[in-house]
């Protein structure tokens, strides 16, 4: 245990003379991070534009983003964004942020009109198809616990609170 400490002390310091932003985030968050900069960086510049922006909004189904928008999410990063300037980013975006929070955010982004819910189906399709690509065994175990209507939506607002605080099935 003792051993494990001082060699991520180590690798903290060694980020930290990259820059010190690495040291925010434990490893797996920042290959978490990468996985979705290489989701929205669609021509693999390595740096996010307007253009992967818009290509990145019309994947998730919302086709008028206006330019306005764009640019001002662009200029957050006060500069080009890099995968360096993303992770800063986030950095400054979920420093003292709650899990829940967090997490509705990423689903937010799913649900362009604001409805409180995403399309099962659909859900399913990213799940399976982009970064940590999932198995439909993982998909449907995940489903297990979301609730879903008779429309087939999830009201991710309510899978958000069963994430952070558990199932009321599973505890009884």
């Amino acid at each position: 245990m003792i051993h494990k400490k001082a060699a991520n002390r180590r690798q903290r310091g060694a980020q930290k003379t990259c820059s010190n932003v690495f040291s925010m985030f434990e490893q797996s968050q920042i290959q978490e991070f990468k996985e979705a900069f290489g989701c929205i960086d669609q021509d693999r510049d390595g740096v996010i534009k307007k253009q992967d922006l818009k290509e990145t909004y019309a994947q998730l189904g919302k086709l008028n983003v206006k330019d306005e928008e764009l640019d001002e999410m662009l200029n957050e990063g006060k500069g080009p964004i890099n995968f360096t300037v993303f992770l800063s980013l986030f950095g400054e975006k979920l420093n003292g942020t709650d899990p829940e929070d967090t997490i509705l955010a990423a689903f937010k982004l799913f649900d362009p009109n604001a409805t409180g819910f995403v399309n099962k189906e659909e859900f399913r399709r990213l799940l399976m198809n982009q970064a940590d690509k999932f198995t439909a065994e993982e998909v449907d175990q995940a489903f297990s616990v979301a609730p879903i209507d008779v429309a087939g939506n999830i009201d991710y607002k309510s899978l958000c609170y069963i994430i952070t605080h558990g199932d009321e099935k599973e505890e009884s």
